[in-house]
């Protein structure tokens, strides 16, 4: 399981991550969106 953390908060965890050039991308659903929010910034 991969878990994405910062602040000692756990924001994401999955066993269903992609690997693109070494960084994990998680699925929507295994955010814990509670410590997100809305941003108008993108990346491509």
């Amino acid at each position: 399981m991969v878990r994405a953390t910062w602040n000692g908060a756990v924001i994401a965890e999955s066993d269903a991550t992609v690997v693109v050039d070494g960084n994990h991308y998680f699925p929507p659903d295994s955010l814990n969106r509670e410590h997100l929010r809305a941003s108008t910034y993108t990346s491509t």
